[in-house]
């Protein structure tokens, strides 16, 4: 699922990621943890072909990063520790953009599928930008869901939700008919068919 070799990360100067070398299969939990500036969420743009690296090699899926970063975005997704969406348009419409990027075949359902576990049915109409922290996290959960990738990769997936929240997200994911996710207040990398 995963595969690295000296996979390293340098922004001038500064190394974000030294020479790391993993291996991630298929139905496996992975998890990074360490503190501010160790380097997980340039490991995850990395892993997600949103960033190139400057040494090493990894494959992601099967495809090899910096080669076929297409098909890689095609069967991963991503929630990035500061995800965006577009302020000023509707929920609804935020996530039927980001189906038809992903070449989602059923985009109103997975668009209300995703919505209606999410809790955000009901305010699909509202502009993005008038959600609190916490429905900005969960739109941007159903974003990283909707193409229903076979890698998922989370980072501060959590941030921004109240306990309930939090609690009522791990609850949903088995309806989802997937393995258990676990959502936590650090960086994680999992697997989801």
């Amino acid at each position: 699922m995963i595969h690295t070799e000296n996979l390293t990360k340098k922004f001038g100067t500064i190394l974000a990621v030294e020479g790391l070398s993993l291996d991630v299969r298929e139905g496996e939990v992975f998890g990074c943890l360490g503190p501010n500036g160790a380097g997980k969420t340039t490991t995850v743009r990395m892993l997600t072909s949103l960033i190139g690296p400057t040494g090493g090699s990894a494959t992601v899926n099967g495809f090899v990063l910096g080669k076929q970063d297409t098909d890689i975005r095609r069967t991963a997704g991503v929630l990035t520790e500061t995800p965006g969406m577009y302020d000023n348009l509707s929920a609804e419409y935020n996530l039927r953009i980001f189906a038809e990027l992903y070449e989602v075949k059923d985009v109103k359902g997975q668009v209300e599928k995703y919505l209606r576990m999410l809790g955000l049915w009901e305010r699909r109409f509202d502009a993005a930008g008038t959600f609190s922290k916490g429905m900005k996290q969960k739109l941007a959960i159903a974003r990283a869901l909707l193409h229903e990738p076979r890698l998922l990769f989370l980072d501060e997936p959590t941030a921004g939700l109240d306990p309930e929240a939090a609690r009522r997200e791990r609850r949903s994911c088995p309806d989802r008919g997937t393995d258990p996710l676990l959502l936590a207040r650090f960086r994680l990398l999992l697997r989801h068919r």
